[in-house]
């Protein structure tokens, strides 16, 4: 029994777009983002869809690239918190399913 480590051996930070589901919630929310600003009368079509572009843009940027560290306890001693959520996905894997997925969601929104 280790003391003092993790509970698991695996950065939850790092499994989050692997579980099931994420993929669904991600596209729903992009959905309800959408409809959200279609709802406001003064908005244009086109407008609502540079939102939707936008504000997804940023979101996503501030998400994966900006934040540092993660809010788990992790196994690897204190290496994760150097790292943003984009360079601990996948353990620092390239070109993973989860990756060309979000490579792929901005450019096809």
């Amino acid at each position: 029994m280790n003391v003092g480590v993790a509970h698991s051996e695996v950065n939850p930070n790092t499994q989050v777009m692997n579980s099931r589901g994420i993929w669904l919630a991600y596209l729903l929310l992009v959905t309800v983002l959408h409809v959200f600003l279609l709802s406001i009368p003064v908005l244009t079509v086109p407008l609502v869809w540079t939102l939707t572009n936008v504000i997804h843009n940023l979101v996503m940027y501030l998400f994966l690239h900006t934040v540092k560290g993660t809010p788990f306890e992790t196994p690897d001693q204190g290496k994760a918190r150097l790292l943003t959520h984009w360079e601990q996905m996948d353990n620092g894997i390239q070109f993973t399913s989860s990756r060309k997925f979000l490579t792929i969601s901005p450019i096809v929104l």
